[in-house]
């Protein structure tokens, strides 16, 4: 037996205690890791948010994008374009971030531009999206550069 195990040995054991996803504590290890779906996790819980920003040279739109950071690619779940296209804000209402980008979008403000947009892009590095948007179902009307910002 090595010294350390015999220090180890000597040693009284430590109470463990077991705490789930949520931060509860409970019983046994077995609660700690049991599914999701037993804990009811709501849909909050697998959510995350991060921040775009689109240029295209004469406008940039900002954009707050919650996603599922469980899926891949992360299956965007909501959000909001805040700023920088006429009508903002505009309600992010699916798509997905991956290798490549898609966000749909309504717009939610006032105003007498398009009701829809998507925007569309292939990864990049430094981390970033190239690729196009449009209006009322195009996705090839605009070149853009959507800089990931989380």
């Amino acid at each position: 037996m090595t010294t350390q195990a015999r220090k180890q040995k000597d040693r009284p054991r430590a109470e463990h205690h077991f705490f789930n996803p949520q931060g509860a504590q409970v019983k046994t290890r077995d609660e700690a890791f049991a599914a999701p779906a037993q804990l009811e996790v709501s849909a909050e819980a697998v959510a995350t948010a991060c921040k775009l920003s689109l240029h295209n040279g004469q406008v940039t739109f900002e954009m707050e994008v919650k996603y599922n950071p469980n899926t891949y690619p992360h299956v965007v779940i909501g959000g909001r374009i805040t700023a920088g296209i006429c009508g903002a804000p505009w309600d992010i209402t699916g798509g997905h971030i991956g290798d490549t980008l898609r966000l749909d979008a309504k717009r939610a403000g006032q105003g007498s531009c398009a009701s829809t947009i998507t925007i569309v892009g292939q990864y990049q590095n430094p981390p970033a999206y190239r690729g196009t948007y449009g209006f009322e179902g195009a996705t090839s009307s605009f070149r853009h550069t959507t800089r990931y910002e989380c």
